[in-house]
């Protein structure tokens, strides 16, 4: 337990700073489900909406220094590889049909 006044503000300040963090890499999460969910649809255009999504989500929670801004352009960068190979193989091409 701490014992001076500023060690005490310290603890108090880390609970807010933590539960900040959390809520924020919560959000990631939903977004990448939303993400996975439209990669497994096949639908190449919502996959690239959702991904559009989940980066700009990652740069936000990055610029509050939540995250690493080297964590996020990994998961972005893996997250465009997967749309990238999507689109490669041929599956979700909903605008070469039409």
């Amino acid at each position: 337990m701490a014992h001076s006044l500023s060690a005490k503000k310290r603890i108090r300040q880390n609970v807010k700073l933590r539960a900040r963090n959390r809520s924020r890499k919560e959000l990631i999460k939903v977004e990448l489900k939303a993400f996975t969910a439209a990669v497994g649809t096949g639908d190449a255009e919502k996959a690239q909406t959702a991904l559009s999504q989940v980066a700009s989500r990652l740069a936000k929670v990055v610029s509050k220094g939540s995250l690493h801004k080297n964590t996020a352009a990994r998961k972005r960068s893996r997250l465009a590889k997967r749309v990238n190979a999507m689109r490669k193989t041929g599956a979700g091409t909903t605008a070469a049909k039409a």
